[in-house]
């Protein structure tokens, strides 16, 4: 077990002791000097060439063509595997102006979502409108295990040349990262689209990758020139 799951556990079962001294079924609290730590991980996620490098990724075994394309629908979107294997034309919505959403609730912490469909996203789903294996399923995408999911994320990696230990989840990591945040999108929009319930989880979810900040200093740099011709 790492280090982080045990103080997760150990959190939970803090608050049954807490509740137990509370009711005096307990002398003392055993947890009253302890202090709960957790390690900050890197989370994995996928530069834009190496999401280029997948999206250019065609192979003549036709599994992994469609499990390149339920990856890249969730780095288009953000939603986790459990949140687009139940996905059904329920969850797609039409605003005013004609703009396809997907409204759902995430099965993790029951968050309602509403997310706009950008257009890599859209042209997943219209792919595959009429497929068997969603007439079959009646969801919007084929549905796979998350086991079978990641052997085969594996082989494209490897087909793509990517080092990384390729899993469904970091899908969700390159959506909070190299989709939304490196292009300017603000960190509120995309706890809201994460179907985060507290801002503070994004900012460890989604951190600021160099291109953004490399942009944001240069963008700050030409405003200081800018200023400095006017004195």
């Amino acid at each position: 077990m790492g280090h982080n799951t045990a103080m997760k556990h150990l959190q939970r079962l803090r608050k049954m002791v807490t509740m137990a001294y509370h009711h005096e079924w307990i002398p003392k609290d055993p947890f009253v000097r302890f202090k709960s730590s957790f390690i900050n991980k890197r989370r994995e996620l996928l530069t834009e060439e190496e999401l280029e490098a997948i999206e250019n990724f065609q192979s003549s075994i036709n599994r992994l063509n469609i499990v390149k394309d339920i990856f890249l629908f969730s780095c288009y979107t953000g939603l986790s595997y459990i949140d687009i294997t139940k996905l059904t034309m329920d969850n797609i919505k039409m605003d005013f102006d004609e703009n396809q959403w997907i409204e759902t609730e995430r099965q993790k912490t029951k968050t309602a979502l509403k997310i706009p469909l950008l257009n890599q996203a859209r042209d997943i789903l219209k792919r595959y409108q009429g497929h068997p294996k969603t007439v079959h399923s009646k969801t919007l995408l084929p549905r796979y295990s998350n086991q079978k999911l990641n052997s085969y994320l594996k082989a494209i990696a490897d087909f793509c040349g990517i080092k990384k230990h390729l899993t469904f989840h970091i899908a969700r990591h390159t959506f909070a990262t190299t989709i939304t945040l490196t292009n300017g999108v603000p960190i509120e929009t995309v706890s809201k689209l994460l179907g985060h319930t507290k801002l503070a989880t994004t900012q460890i979810y989604a951190r600021v990758v160099d291109k953004k900040v490399k942009d944001d200093m240069a963008m700050l740099n030409a405003k200081l020139n800018h200023s400095s011709d006017f004195r």
